[in-house]
């Protein structure tokens, strides 16, 4: 006689394979808002608008407060799927310094891009720096990032944007991944310039070619819009020629567009100061120097 039990078959439902994407993960939705206007004693807040991971602070500099703004991602980074949205409004008389507190870092995504969303605004008779640190993107990161600035006729503005392409230090080397970095200047709501720079799956394997940016790991986009056009993309020109790095400086419409490149983000960095210390100098009293964030 047969002692072992009769098992009864148990239907289980079919296995399905997933296909992960950033979207089944949690995402960052920062977002920061600021305003500022002039007054007699320098710089006063108007709005400030804070939601995490994004959060900015005021220090005070040389005994005046608000002079310089700085902008804090407490995640520890962007990964793919992030979306982080930053507004800066200069109004009038306002003259302000925004800047990071640390070099961004745009971690290895599954499909889904991280978006980096900036608008900034300068009212007339308004002077706004945009200084941030360097943007270091990691092998497979995807990062769509759109900086859009809208000017007055008589306001002033430097804004930059850098992307760092691994880190050097460690070997790191980017074979893959998606960017795609855009500008859109109005001035009086009307599109006086815009650039995209892109790069994706297929272009990486021909990075290296001359045409594109040949062996350098770290590009910049400064942009100026103020008096004395042709005397400060003179003066861009003159820095150019003293710095360890790629560098050129046109006009268009009315502004002044200036590209560094550097093998090295280390380079890209020191040529970054040196512009920014002659800025300061040649500019006079003003937010276009080199922020005290830098060098902290």
């Amino acid at each position: 006689m047969n002692a072992m039990p009769q098992l009864r078959k148990i239907d289980s439902p079919p296995v399905r394979l997933v296909s992960w994407s950033d979207e089944h993960l949690q995402r960052a939705k920062g977002v920061c808002r600021i305003a500022v206007t002039g007054s007699r004693d320098g710089n006063e807040i108007v709005d400030v608008f804070q939601q995490s991971p994004l959060r900015v602070i005021f220090p005070r500099i040389g005994g005046a407060a608000a002079k310089e703004a700085v902008l804090i991602n407490t995640g520890g980074g962007i990964a793919g799927g992030d979306r982080l949205e930053c507004g800066v409004t200069a109004m009038a008389g306002a003259s302000i310094t925004v800047t990071s507190q640390t070099a961004e870092r745009v971690y290895g995504a599954l499909d889904q891009p991280a978006r980096i969303l900036t608008k900034l605004r300068v009212g007339d008779g308004a002077k706004l720096a945009w200084f941030p640190h360097e943007t270091i993107v990691f092998n497979w990161a995807r990062l769509h990032r759109e900086t859009e600035v809208e000017i007055s006729s008589g306001s002033e503005l430097v804004a930059l944007e850098w992307l760092v392409f691994g880190r050097a230090a460690h070997g790191e080397q980017m074979v893959g991944g998606e960017i795609r970095d855009s500008w859109r200047v109005k001035k009086q709501g009307r599109l006086i310039w815009a650039d995209t720079f892109r790069i994706d799956e297929e272009i990486f394997p021909h990075m290296h070619r001359k045409a594109l940016i040949s062996s350098c790991k770290a590009i910049a986009t400064l942009i100026y819009f103020g008096p004395e056009l042709h005397k400060r993309l003179e003066l861009l020109r003159e820095i150019s020629r003293s710095v360890d790095c790629l560098c050129a400086a046109t006009s268009v419409a009315d502004l002044i567009i200036g590209r560094l490149a550097a093998k090295e983000s280390a380079k890209l960095k020191l040529a970054m100061h040196a512009l920014l210390r002659r800025l300061g100098s040649e500019f006079g009293d003003g937010p276009f120097r080199v922020p005290k964030m830098w060098s902290c």
